[in-house]
């Protein structure tokens, strides 16, 4: 791949991004642009783990699918990895999940892509249609869930450590803070 990367002339072209297969970075597709970041730390991945158990228990009994990191094609040459999604049904055997089929997305903010998770990847998600938004900022301990209204998000709940965040969309859970964060 990095070959590939480096020897690119010009904006990528989603047939192109697809084409660098699998790799152990996360590569996503802006506009023509990579946005290569390294593998997350231990620390995400345990909140990933964490917090997707308990969004898996949720999705199952409301007929819907927990997915980790995989593409999620917002519009053509618009491809980020979310941390999390759940989705309705899909094909399993897809390169990507179309925007159309997310109900949640959820990024882990890592201190190094704050700004991304926070305004850039907020805005594609909520022009793609994606109803729900759900952030966990690592360095607080805070979950901010964002609903979609018209074209943008607008924060329906938080909590921080010792309190509880309730979805009621598009699952049921409940979860705390502090039993997803070491």
């Amino acid at each position: 791949m990095t070959a590939a990367v480096f020897n690119h002339e010009g904006p990528w072209t989603e047939e192109e991004y697809l084409a660098l297969g699998e790799t152990q970075q996360r590569v996503e597709l802006f506009d023509g642009s990579l946005h290569v970041t390294p593998a997350p730390t231990p620390r995400h991945q345990r909140i990933s783990r964490k917090l997707g158990n308990i969004l898996e228990a949720a999705s199952g009994p409301a007929g819907l699918e927990l997915l980790e990191a995989v593409n999620v094609r917002l519009r053509p040459g618009r491809i980020p990895i979310p941390d999390l999604v759940i989705t309705g049904p899909i094909d399993f055997d897809d390169l990507n999940v179309e925007a159309g089929d997310v109900r949640l997305v959820c990024e882990i903010i890592s201190p190094s892509n704050a700004s991304t998770d926070k305004v850039l990847k907020m805005h594609y998600y909520a022009a793609a249609g994606i109803g729900w938004y759900l952030l966990v900022e690592q360095e607080t301990g805070a979950l901010r869930l964002y609903q979609r209204q018209g074209g943008h998000y607008v924060e329906a709940a938080a909590a921080k450590r010792g309190e509880v965040l309730e979805l009621t969309e598009p699952v049921r859970a409940t979860i705390r803070p502090e039993e997803i964060l070491p």
